[in-house]
C-alpha cells in the first residue's frame, strides 16, 4: 500500500512516532505547527472556493466522469488556450491597439509617422485601401466579413491601421513602434513561459503514472475514492472516472502481454507492415504539399492577371482546408493498422498531421513571401518590396491569416452540424446493416487537439500582422467548447480504447509548443528580414520592423548602451551559454540522484509493511519525505 492508503487506515507507526515528537516540542514550536496546519486549511478552502469560480469547472468534471479522463484532457486543454489567447488580446489591445485608438478620436496628443522623401520614392508611399464606395451589397458586406477586405481592412483589426509613431500624455513621449515590437515579443514569451509551466506539471503527473503499474492499481483501488464526497452525481462522477482509469490499466497491461507474446515471424510482419504505411504517409504528405504549392502559385498568378473572382482568391484557403480534412482521416486509417498503443497512436497521428498542416502554412507563406519579395523594375527595386501589388503587405498577409482561422471554424462547425448529427439520426432510425456498421462517431482526441493546435499557430503568426485576431481565436475556442460538448454527448460515443490523460495533457502541451516554435520562424523572417511598408503601419520610417530597436538604443544614455551592446556581443553570449549548459547538467544529474533516493526509500516503505518492529525515527523520516514528494 502507499502512503495515501496508510493514512486513511488507523495509526500507523510513523504517526505514533509523529504523535510522541509533537509532546516534546516547546510552546512555541507546537504553536507554530499549529499556525502552519490552520494556514494550510485556510488556503485549501481559498482553493476549493476558486474552483466553483474557475471557467467550465462543472462540464468538464461531468465530461471527465461520463466519457474519461482521456476526453477530459482536450477540454482542459481548450480551456488552456481560452485563457491564453485572452491573455495576448489585453496584451496587444492595451499596449498597441488603445493608444491608437485614443489618439484617432485627439484625446491623446500624436505625431504621424513622416516619410522622408530624400529617403524614399514617393509612389512606395500610395495605400488606397479596397474600401468599399457608395450602394453596397448585402453580398459584399458578406464577403468582406470572410476575408478581412472592404470595410474590414480600415479597421484596427490589421496592421494598417497603426498609422501612429509618437503620442504624448503631458511630457511623458510613447513610442508606438517599439511598444508594437515589444508586445510581439511580450506575447510569444508569454505563451513559451505558460507551455513550459504547463509541461512541468504534465511532466510530474507522467512520471507518477509512470513508475509501477501495480502501485498506481493500489492507489486507485484503496486510496481512489473521496470520502469527503456527500452529493449522488457527484459520487457517480467519480466512480465513472476511477472505472475509466481501471480500463485503461487494464487495456495497457493486455497490450503489454501481447506485444511480449509475438513471435519473430509476428513482428517480421508488422515491422514490414508499418515501413509500407509510412512510404504511403510520406507519399500522401508529399501529394498534400503539393497541392497547396500548386493552388497558391495559381491563385497568385491570376490575380496579376485578372481581378479574380471569389473562389480563384480563396483558392489556397480552400485546399488548405480541404488537406486538413482529408489527411487526417487517411492518417487515422492508416495508424489503425500499425497495432500501437492508443496513447502512442494518437502521438503518432498528431506529429503526423501537425508536420502536414504547419508545413502548408509554411508552403503558403513561402509562396506570398515569393510574391512580396519579387521586383522586376527599378520603381520596384526602390520600395525594396512589389509596392503594386502589395502597397501594405503585412495587412495582406493579417488577411490570409484571418481567412485560414475563420476558414478553420467554419470547417468545425460544418462537420458537427452536417456529418456528425446526420450520421447519428441515420444510426438511430435506420437499420441498415451498412449504416450500423459505420456505426456511431467517435471522439477522436487527436484529431480535435489537431484543430485547436493548427489554429492556434496561425493566431501566434497572424497577431503581429492583425493584433486583434487573438480575440477572435478567444470566442472562436470559446464556441468550440460547446460545439465539442453538444457534439460528444449527444452524437458521439466514448472510444473503444480508453487514453490515460496524464501522458496525454504533457504531450499535447509538447506539440503546441513545436507549433510555437515554427511560429518563431515566419515572425522573425518578416521583422528583421522583408522590408517594411512604406505605406502603412507604425514602421514606414524604418527599413525592416527590427530597425526600431537599434534606433531606440542610440537614443539612450551612453552608459546604458555600452551595456546592452555588451549583453548583445559574443564576450557575453558565450560564456552564458556555458554557464546554462553547467546548470542544466547539473540539475539532470540532481534529478537521476533525487530518483535513486525515492526508489531507495519505497524499498524501505515494502519493509515497514513486512516487518512491523522496523518502525523507527528514521523510518518516520522516509514517510514524510515521500509523502511530501507525492504532495
Amino acid at each position: 500500500p502507499t502512503v495515501s492508503s496508510i493514512a486513511l487506515g488507523p495509526v500507523t507507526c510513523s504517526e505514533k512516532v509523529f504523535l510522541a515528537d509533537i509532546k516534546h516540542l516547546s510552546g512555541w514550536k507546537q504553536w507554530k505547527i499549529a499556525s502552519s496546519k490552520s494556514l494550510k486549511k485556510v488556503l485549501n478552502d481559498i482553493k476549493e472556493l476558486s474552483s466553483y469560480l474557475e471557467l467550465w469547472q462543472h462540464d468538464i468534471h461531468s465530461i471527465e466522469g461520463k466519457f474519461g479522463t482521456g476526453i477530459q484532457s482536450y477540454f482542459l486543454f481548450l480551456r488552456f488556450l481560452v485563457r491564453l489567447n485572452f491573455i495576448i488580446f489585453i496584451l496587444m489591445f492595451g499596449f498597441v491597439t488603445l493608444p491608437s485608438i485614443l489618439s484617432k478620436y485627439g484625446i491623446l496628443n500624436n505625431s504621424f509617422a513622416k516619410i522622408p522623401l530624400k529617403n524614399i520614392e514617393p509612389h512606395c508611399t500610395v495605400y488606397i485601401p479596397s474600401d468599399n464606395k457608395g450602394l453596397v451589397y448585402f453580398y459584399t458586406y458578406l464577403k468582406d466579413l470572410l476575408s478581412g477586405t472592404g470595410f474590414l481592412e480600415v479597421t484596427s483589426l490589421f496592421y494598417g491601421y497603426y498609422t501612429v509613431d509618437t503620442e504624448w500624455l503631458s511630457v511623458l513621449r510613447y513610442n508606438l513602434p517599439l511598444a508594437y515590437l515589444l508586445a510581439t515579443f511580450g506575447y510569444l514569451a508569454l505563451s513559451l513561459l505558460w507551455i513550459i509551466i504547463g509541461s512541468v506539471e504534465g511532466f510530474k503527473q507522467n512520471l507518477v503514472h509512470g513508475e509501477d503499474q501495480f502501485q498506481s492499481y493500489c492507489n486507485k483501488v484503496f486510496a481512489g475514492w473521496d470520502f469527503c464526497i456527500t452529493d449522488l452525481n457527484a459520487a457517480r462522477l467519480k466512480h465513472r472516472s476511477l472505472q475509466y482509469e481501471l480500463q485503461t490499466d487494464l487495456e495497457e497491461e493486455r497490450l503489454k502481454r501481447k506485444i511480449a507474446d509475438r513471435t519473430m515471424k509476428e513482428k517480421l510482419r508488422i515491422y514490414s507492415w508499418r515501413i509500407l504505411i509510412n512510404i504511403i504517409v510520406i507519399a500522401v504528405l508529399s501529394g498534400c504539399f503539393y497541392s497547396i504549392y500548386r493552388a497558391t502559385v495559381f491563385s497568385q498568378e491570376s490575380s496579376n492577371d485578372f481581378q479574380p473572382n471569389l473562389i480563384v482568391q480563396y483558392l489556397p484557403s480552400i485546399v488548405i482546408t480541404l488537406v486538413n480534412f482529408i489527411a487526417p482521416q487517411i492518417f487515422s486509417f492508416l495508424v489503425r493498422l500499425e497495432d500501437y498503443s492508443p496513447a502512442f497512436e494518437i502521438r503518432l497521428k498528431l506529429i503526423r498531421c501537425v508536420f502536414m498542416r504547419l508545413a502548408g502554412i509554411g508552403v503558403l507563406l513561402f509562396s506570398l513571401w515569393s510574391q512580396i519579395s519579387y521586383c522586376a523594375t527599378d520603381k520596384c527595386k526602390a520600395c525594396g518590396y512589389n509596392y503594386e501589388l502589395y502597397p501594405c503587405w503585412e495587412s495582406e498577409v493579417g488577411q490570409e491569416m484571418y481567412k485560414l482561422m475563420i476558414f478553420d471554424f467554419i470547417t468545425i462547425l460544418a462537420m458537427t452540424l452536417f456529418v456528425d448529427f446526420p450520421r447519428k439520426l441515420l444510426v438511430t432510425h435506420w437499420s441498415c446493416k451498412p449504416v450500423q456498421w459505420c456505426g456511431l462517431q467517435e471522439f477522436g482526441i487527436s484529431d480535435n487537439v489537431l484543430d485547436i493546435i493548427y489554429g492556434q499557430t496561425i493566431c501566434w503568426i497572424g497577431t503581429f500582422f492583425s493584433p486583434l485576431l487573438p480575440a477572435i481565436a478567444t470566442i472562436k475556442y470559446f464556441i468550440i467548447f460547446y460545439i465539442k460538448k453538444i457534439s460528444l454527448i449527444h452524437t458521439c460515443k466514448p472510444a473503444a480504447r480508453p487514453v490515460r490523460a496524464s501522458s496525454s495533457n504533457f504531450f499535447f502541451l509538447l506539440v503546441l509548443l513545436i507549433g510555437l516554435v515554427f511560429a518563431f520562424i515566419p515572425l522573425g523572417i518578416s521583422i528583421a528580414h522583408i522590408p517594411s511598408s512604406k505605406a502603412c503601419g507604425p514602421f514606414r520610417n524604418f527599413n525592416t520592423s527590427w530597425a526600431v530597436v537599434p534606433e531606440t538604443v542610440l537614443g539612450l544614455p551612453t552608459g546604458l548602451q555600452q551595456v546592452l551592446h555588451g549583453i548583445a556581443s559574443e564576450a557575453f553570449a558565450v560564456p552564458f551559454f556555458v554557464v546554462v549548459c553547467l546548470l542544466m547538467f547539473y540539475f539532470i544529474a540532481l534529478a537521476r540522484a533525487h530518483k535513486r533516493v525515492v526508489e531507495q526509500l519505497r524499498e524501505q516503505l515494502v519493509m515497514v509493511r513486512f516487518d512491523p518492529l522496523f518502525c523507527t525515527p528514521e523510518v518516520f523520516f522516509v514517510v514524510s519525505v515521500i509523502r511530501h514528494a507525492e504532495e
